[in-house]
């Protein structure tokens, strides 16, 4: 496929992906003071109890004009699966930075992982307020893009740095976590420059990469014990294959095996398309690892 091509085919899977009106929550919580310490919570369509729970953490750069309301039909269409769905709010940087890289930046330090943690931390208490049908033995992550590493960074907390105001002193209780297209290796995404610099500007300062990076790389958070698929389509652009297959090969040679689905001709968005067959596998890979 030539890249006039491919560019064309990734505008219209974006455009398909993003033509869903948004679908209300059927409850919403706080988590904290901030405006955008919010879960939006949806149940299971077939009106079963005991269901098991999705979290979402939804994508965008880690940058403010993308927001949970994007994956609002993602939500609902697990929750047409028979899953409780839990879709999860946090701070974000600002707009996307002009050609000359100056501007808002991606994502808030510290802001977004306190935001993160502490939702997860709330989390099992909203859910018996809020939705009284799941069951919270049997929770699951998943995130897409830059909330994929989000997932994979909650699933992590536990193997954090000693003194990091995250770390975990025992692994959460999750089934699992299904990552879609994660910036899941900080150092390929940087070297292949994943939504433009995002990566970068999410840790701030050439001086402090390293330390942040410490505390909030997948790749360098491993083994975690925790059960982990990721699912990429070879045909995305925005965060490509090569990112994923990284944090693959880390996680093996720190001892731990990752799962990799990898769905041909699929670009970045069908993962979260309600319309694309691309979702239905990964509604699949959370109930593997669910049910």
């Amino acid at each position: 496929m030539s890249d006039s091509a491919a560019r064309d085919r990734d505008a219209a899977e974006t455009a398909s992906a993003l033509s869903h009106p948004p679908v209300a929550p059927d409850a919403s919580a706080a988590y904290g003071s901030h405006p955008d310490q919010l879960i939006d919570f949806y149940a299971p369509r077939d009106g079963r109890t005991g269901a098991p729970v999705v979290v979402v953490l939804h994508g965008g750069s880690w940058r403010a004009p993308y927001d949970r309301q994007h994956v609002s039909p993602f939500a609902d269409f697990l929750a047409r699966r028979g899953f409780a769905v839990a879709s999860v709010e946090y701070r974000r940087g600002g707009g996307i930075p002009p050609q000359s890289g100056a501007g808002p930046v991606a994502g808030r330090w510290p802001e977004t992982f306190d935001d993160v943690a502490a939702a997860m931390d709330a989390l099992p208490d909203l859910l018996v307020r809020e939705l009284p049908v799941a069951d919270l033995r049997r929770i699951v992550l998943t995130g897409h893009s830059a909330g994929g590493q989000l997932a994979l960074w909650a699933a992590a907390r536990h193997v954090l740095p000693e003194g990091s105001p995250w770390r975990l002193p025992a692994p959460p209780p999750l089934r699992g976590v299904v990552a879609l297209a994660p910036i899941a290796d900080f150092a390929t995404a940087v070297e292949l420059d994943v939504c433009s610099g995002a990566v970068g500007q999410l840790l701030g300062r050439e001086e402090d990469f390293g330390e942040r990076a410490a505390h909030t790389d997948p790749a360098v958070l491993l083994p975690t014990g925790i059960a982990t698929t990721v699912v990429q389509g070879t045909t995305d652009l925005d965060v490509p294959q090569a990112v994923s297959e990284a944090f693959v090969d880390a996680a093996a040679k720190a001892g731990e095996t990752v799962g990799l689905t990898l769905l041909p001709g699929v670009g970045h968005y069908p993962l979260i398309d309600p319309a694309s067959d691309a979702c239905a596998v990964v509604a699949e890979e959370l109930a593997q690892l669910a049910w």
